[in-house]
């Protein structure tokens, strides 16, 4: 029998919340912390994490997408760099920092068959799969830029 999830694993909901937009690199882009309701993202992880992508050369990202910033446990985040190119396509840049770094660093990824988003993420990225759609059906004006930007999910994933 294949099993994809542990005997032992107990699941449980996260929340999506958004947070302010974070401009950099001339784009602009969406955030989102995903968290337990009981431990949110500590303000202290989310400066942190907002003053590591300022600093960050994200390959010339000069365009629009969203950021997914994700705690995992106790101590562990993900910082998940989502950007929207080849007009229809999410390229990502994941990032993270666990209890005892000095700063949010390269999450390694070595290898053809590769993680992406986890449960609690793609609550995130559906809406903005969705939320994209609609963009790419306006007239991608700067009304229309402005009405995706405020497009944003939030609630129990």
């Amino acid at each position: 029998m294949l099993q994809s999830v542990s005997t032992d694993y107990v699941h449980g909901s996260k929340t999506v919340t958004p947070r302010p937009r974070f401009e950099a690199y001339g784009g602009q882009f969406k955030w989102y912390d995903v968290s337990t309701a009981e431990k949110p993202v500590p303000e202290a992880i989310g400066s942190k994490a907002r003053d590591f992508l300022s600093r960050t050369d994200l390959d010339g990202a000069s365009e629009l997408g969203f950021v997914v910033l994700h705690r995992c446990g106790a101590d562990f985040y993900f910082l998940i760099v989502c950007s929207w190119r080849g007009n229809n396509e999410i390229w990502e840049t994941v990032f993270a920092i666990d209890k005892g770094d000095d700063g949010f660093h390269d999450w390694p990824r070595p290898g053809p068959h590769l993680p992406t988003f986890c449960v609690w993420e793609m609550g995130a990225v559906a809406h903005e799969s969705l939320a994209w759609s609609r963009y790419l059906h306006s007239a991608r004006d700067d009304a229309a830029r402005e009405a995706w930007m405020a497009d944003q999910y939030e609630g129990l994933v």
